[in-house]
Order: structure tokens, then C-alpha cells, then sequence
């Protein structure tokens, strides 16, 4: 039996569960609405909800959008072990939905001046995962 030790002495990562339906749905182009409508638990029907209200320059949907893809992605990371604090890699592919509906979070709340929230979602996207960062700008 192999043992991992976690030598920098903080907690394990955190593993998201797959769930490949939704991500096939968005992937073949179906609308991240009706993704949403039919698995509302997925952060990354949210997150991408997010990402288009932004880019259409609806930040204040975008903000909403965000805000429930990362509550959606809190719960799924408590039932998954998530002790509030430690990695969630980005490198997980089920890990992503999450991530990038807090990034989405963080910028929706950078730009409607809610500069507090956008500082304590950025340290949490950077303390979670430093590649999300670098991968989600």
C-alpha cells in the first residue's frame, strides 16, 4: 500500500466528482441556459452563463450568474470533502466549473465596484488553484 503524505502540511486537494453531461451538453452547443434549466447544480452552466452576460456587457447578470455557479460549487466541494480552505486544481477537469464561476465572481464584482468581494474571490481563486489564475487571466 502506498501512503501520500501531503509534506507542505495542509490539506489535500479537493476532487470535484465528474459530471460529464452538462460539460458534453455545452461542448456539442447546446444553450448554457437550458444546461443550466436541466442541471442546475452545475457550476459550469453558471459559469459560462456568467462569461456571456459579461462579454454582452451585463455585469450585473453576469455577477448573479457567477454568484450561483460558486454557491452551486461550494456545496458540491463540501459533500466532496472541501474543509473551506485548500487546493481545488484546476487540472481536475470537474474542478474547472467552480473556478471559473468564481473568477467570474471576481470580475463581475471588480467592475460593479463591490471591491472587497473582488479581492476575497481573487485570493480565493489564487489560494485554490494558481494555474486557474494563469489559465482564466
Amino acid at each position: 500500500m502506498t501512503i501520500h503524505e501531503n509534506l507542505l502540511g495542509g490539506p489535500p486537494p479537493t476532487h470535484l466528482p465528474d459530471d460529464p453531461e452538462p460539460r458534453r451538453l455545452l461542448a456539442d452547443g447546446t444553450a448554457p441556459a437550458d444546461v443550466a434549466a436541466r442541471y442546475p447544480t452545475s457550476s459550469l452552466a453558471w459559469a459560462q452563463l456568467a462569461d456571456e452576460a459579461f462579454e454582452r456587457g451585463a455585469v450585473v447578470e453576469s455577477y448573479a450568474y457567477a454568484r450561483t455557479g460558486y454557491h452551486r460549487g461550494l456545496d458540491a466541494l463540501r459533500r466532496s470533502g472541501w474543509k473551506g480552505h485548500g487546493p481545488v486544481p484546476w487540472e481536475h477537469e470537474p474542478n474547472r466549473g467552480f473556478l471559473r464561476a468564481l473568477h467570474a465572481l471576481a470580475r463581475a464584482a471588480g467592475v460593479i465596484g463591490e471591491q472587497d468581494e473582488h479581492e476575497r474571490c481573487a485570493k480565493f481563486l489564487e489560494d485554490s488553484s494558481p494555474t486557474a489564475v494563469r489559465t482564466l487571466g
